[in-house]
């Protein structure tokens, strides 16, 4: 959760800022209709979904939706903490006793305190656009001086981060950073367990974001996380933005996961 006191100059400045490309087509064919017409977006709320079903043949997520840049929000706390472990293990370190404490209340908590001497121990959104670099993300920008919940990022690049937690492959992750993001994302205060989670039968992992916008009163409510469904895993990124509350929101990310997971499922 970030602080809903946002400056209007900084709201202003990440805006323009945000233009990232998309890094992804939407989905195709009957699912994007599909999911267009169960979801059901209100008033001016948007959402994407992305999934990747680990145990089958693509290499490349299902996007529902516009995959165009959304405001992070807290959901950016898993990327800060895959680049502050990239940090350490390029000093030939481990986190410190504080790092450690500051990691395991950012993500299990989202507590804000802790993503912020986080950011500015990894640099910023500089030291955040270095690591992510390296993770293969190509459309997520940092918030501006110390606003990290207002980097810029797509679903489709959310995959990419999730996949170099939980994918199979070679990542600049090692396995026991993997496994502390992975294990962290599985501890979420109860309070906040809702989201992707939605579509899951058999466990999840993962990190939500909500924040008010303080120019239009209107909420960004995200999801991503790694859940199991029907047997299969899937990586699950859903992003929101234009919710007329918050209760809205994640109603609405919780319709776009079911949705998108079964559509993903059927295919």
């Amino acid at each position: 959760m970030l602080n809903r006191t946002l400056s209007v100059v900084a709201t202003v400045v990440t805006l323009l800022a945000g233009a990232a490309p998309a890094a992804m087509a939407a989905g195709s064919g009957s699912g994007s209709a599909t999911f267009r017409t169960v979801v059901e977006a209100q008033g001016s709320a948007r959402v994407t979904a992305a999934v990747l079903d680990l145990d089958g043949t693509r290499q490349e997520p299902v996007v529902y939706g516009d995959d165009t840049p959304y405001d992070t929000a807290s959901i950016v706390k898993v990327d800060i903490l895959a680049a502050m472990l990239l940090h350490a293990r390029d000093h030939r370190r481990a986190l410190t006793a504080r790092e450690s404490a500051e990691a395991q209340v950012m993500i299990r908590d989202s507590d804000n305190t802790a993503a912020t001497a986080l950011w500015r121990a990894i640099g910023e959104a500089p030291g955040l656009a270095s690591a992510n670099k390296r993770l293969g993300l190509t459309s997520t920008q940092g918030g501006p001086g110390g606003l990290w919940g207002l980097t810029r990022t797509t679903a489709a690049d959310q995959i990419r981060l999730l996949r170099a937690v939980f994918g199979t492959g070679t990542t600049p992750l090692d396995a026991a950073s993997r496994n502390r993001i992975g294990t962290l994302m599985t501890e979420i205060a109860a309070d906040q367990s809702w989201g992707v989670s939605a579509a899951a039968d058999a466990g999840w992992a993962l990190k939500n974001g909500w924040l008010m916008r303080t120019t239009t009163g209107l909420w960004d409510i995200n999801s991503i996380g790694r859940i199991t469904a029907d047997g299969h895993h899937y990586l699950v990124a859903v992003l929101s933005n234009g919710n007329a509350s918050m209760p809205d929101g994640v109603n609405l990310v919780e319709r776009a996961v079911r949705t998108a997971v079964s559509e993903t499922a059927a295919h």
